[in-house]
């Protein structure tokens, strides 16, 4: 199993609309080509941590990819796809961006060094720590 990160800014498509939908939803609109890319390596059953950016910076819960890349439903842009994602769990206590620079394990994270990439990958220790710190099992 690999481990993600997907942002989103909460006015657009925040964690509470994500619990709400009670199914896989798009993850679309990407148009970014790492992103892109680190949606094509994710395999169904993969998680990720959901996080609000802009305002918050701040990991929300857990997602699940249900379904592997596939042609974005936003565009006719054959270049732009998308995985489907659902709610797993909410976190306890979120963790923001700056719980995630303090901790001294986390300093390689994506998210301390690249923060403007929409969907990265987490290391299985990243993704122990944060579940840890937000109060979730790994």
């Amino acid at each position: 199993m690999a481990y993600w990160l997907f942002k989103s800014e909460p006015n657009t498509w925040g964690w509470e609309d994500q619990l709400n939908k009670g199914a896989p939803e798009e993850w679309d609109g990407v148009r970014n080509y790492q992103a892109r890319n680190n949606m094509r390596e994710m395999k169904v059953g993969d998680k990720g941590f959901f996080y609000h950016s802009v305002n918050e910076k701040r990991i929300v819960g857990v997602v699940r990819v249900a379904a592997e890349a596939h042609p974005d439903s936003t565009t006719d842009d054959e270049r732009w796809e998308c995985v489907d994602i659902e709610a797993v769990e909410s976190f306890v206590t979120p963790i923001t961006l700056e719980d995630v620079k303090q901790h001294p394990d986390l300093q390689d994270m994506v998210l301390v060094n690249n923060s403007r990439l929409s969907v990265q990958p987490v290391t299985e220790k990243e993704w122990e720590i944060i579940c840890k710190l937000g109060g979730v099992k790994p």
